[in-house]
């Protein structure tokens, strides 16, 4: 559809339906949605194309306070009415733009993501990828944490919770999932079918295809909804939308949510595992006659990822907390192999349909955490270095990789232990992101020390409770 159709579409659809606010929603650098909301009378077809002025320097990673102004474009081709606003709204998602020049910032990562589809197409290899991100994700009841100079606690609750199997709940029933066996029992021990009911309906009023819903393996909450595959933009788009109707619709229910990928010690973390295909003029392109039905392009494009996923983890696993998940014995694939259908390999080839059309590559690593414009695009860039430089991804591991030997796993690569070896890895492998100005260096420079700056040395200077336990008696 052209824009001026949408344009239209989007002002017949605010008239016709009585529409009282328009809210503009934005990613920030690391990853979290923006926003700000004007009345409808100050709608005009011309916001699609002037935008609307904000102060770049209050968001994080983004403009100097004297360098501060800056443009939002909405995409109309993102409209959809929120089911959580009292007044009548509808929701515009923005591109991010420097009003001097009205060229796209270069920071916002939506525009990132556009350049990336833009680059695929460039190459003649392919015409769109598809992305199906299963963002796991636990469901609490309370949680309450502080961190101050003189100490520093969490503390996370739910009903469901294994260890609530001995509090007096007046009653307590006792149906709670055992560790690592909550995939998947039926209610009352799955006690969230009706809120999973609940927030599947919100997302598809508001436009987004669902395909299931499920309790997910650890206890006290973990879940999981899945979407239907879409092109990068858009399921980067979908998968924001995605956490905002989950997150708000546990809200309604006096609940919390938290894709935090490692909440609970000692059982499962949240993933996001991340499913991958090129396609051509309607045709899909990683099916073929190589192990698991794979075509040479796709066998390249793991080698890609698999070669690339040390640097990759700092984009797709970006907090400090996700390398607490990327442990040995909790389902997380630790190891830098590949195999079809074995889920302890860092990629995996479904083998559930033998359609043509089912054939993709699942990228197990990834968590929710990650910004999904820089994760899908990064993991989009591996691959086709992959493809482009013929990387042969070696032997598939066919084997569950925790029972094998450490002698045995010796020329297993694994994942980076910590967020700062992730970082590390990606300053000096990222050549690839920077094909076709996806990436610029100042993206990467910024990103790394952002993370250096915000999350790992602040990290690094506060006492952790756990020391004390061990250490306060030395």
């Amino acid at each position: 559809m052209a824009k001026s159709e949408s344009v239209k579409k989007v002002l017949d659809f605010v008239k016709e339906n009585d529409i009282k606010f328009i809210d503009f929603k934005f990613m920030d650098f690391p990853g979290q949605w923006q926003h700000f909301t004007i009345p409808y009378t100050q709608l005009e077809s011309d916001t699609f194309d002037d935008g609307l002025g904000f102060d770049g320097s209050s968001l994080r990673g983004w403009k100097v306070i004297n360098e501060s102004d800056m443009l939002i474009i909405p995409d109309p081709d993102t409209m959809f009415v929120d089911p959580f606003v009292e007044a009548p709204t509808i929701s515009l998602i923005c591109d991010v733009y420097e009003p001097a020049t009205k060229e796209k910032y270069s920071r916002c990562p939506r525009n990132i993501a556009q350049k990336a589809e833009a680059y695929l197409k460039s190459t003649g290899l392919a015409d769109t990828v598809y992305f199906g991100p299963e963002a796991e994700f636990f469901i609490f009841d309370d949680v309450r944490f502080d961190s101050k100079p003189n100490g520093a606690f969490y503390s996370i609750d739910s009903q469901e919770g294994r260890w609530n199997t001995g509090r007096d709940e007046g009653p307590n029933l006792g149906y709670k999932p055992r560790y690592k066996e909550g995939y998947f029992p039926v209610p009352p021990t799955d006690s969230l079918m009706d809120i999973r009911n609940e927030m599947v309906l919100n997302l598809m009023d508001v436009g987004i295809d669902v395909e299931a819903q499920h309790h997910e393996v650890a206890s006290g909450g973990q879940c999981e909804i899945d979407l239907k595959f879409q092109p990068l933009l858009k399921a980067a788009d979908q998968l924001l939308t995605f956490k905002y109707v989950v997150k708000n619709t546990a809200r309604l229910n006096y609940k919390t949510v938290t894709y935090m990928p490692k909440p609970i010690m000692g059982d499962n973390g949240s993933g996001m595992h991340v499913h991958t295909s090129l396609w051509k003029d309607g045709k899909p392109l990683f099916a073929g006659n190589g192990y698991a039905g794979l075509s040479e392009m796709g066998l390249y494009y793991i080698g890609g990822i698999l070669k690339h996923a040390p640097a990759l983890l700092a984009l797709t696993n970006p907090i400090t907390n996700s390398y607490r998940r990327l442990v040995p014995g909790f389902e997380a694939p630790v190891r830098l192999a590949y195999s079809q259908s074995n889920r302890s390999a860092a990629v995996r080839i479904p083998m559930f349909s033998s359609s043509p059309k089912a054939k993709r590559v699942e990228f197990r690593c990834p968590d929710p955490s990650a910004n999904p414009y820089l994760a899908f695009s990064a993991i989009m860039m591996a691959g086709l270095d992959g493809i482009m430089n013929r990387i042969d991804p070696g032997d598939p591991l066919d084997r569950d990789i925790y029972d094998m030997s450490p002698e045995e796993l010796q020329n297993v690569p694994s994942t980076p232990e910590s967020l700062g070896a992730a970082l590390k890895n990606l300053a000096d492998d990222h050549e690839f992101l920077l094909k076709g100005d996806v990436f610029t260096e100042d993206v990467i420079n910024t990103w790394i020390n952002y993370k250096i700056d915000k999350e790992i040395k602040p990290m690094a200077l506060q006492p952790h409770p756990y020391e004390f336990a061990l250490y306060y008696d030395v």
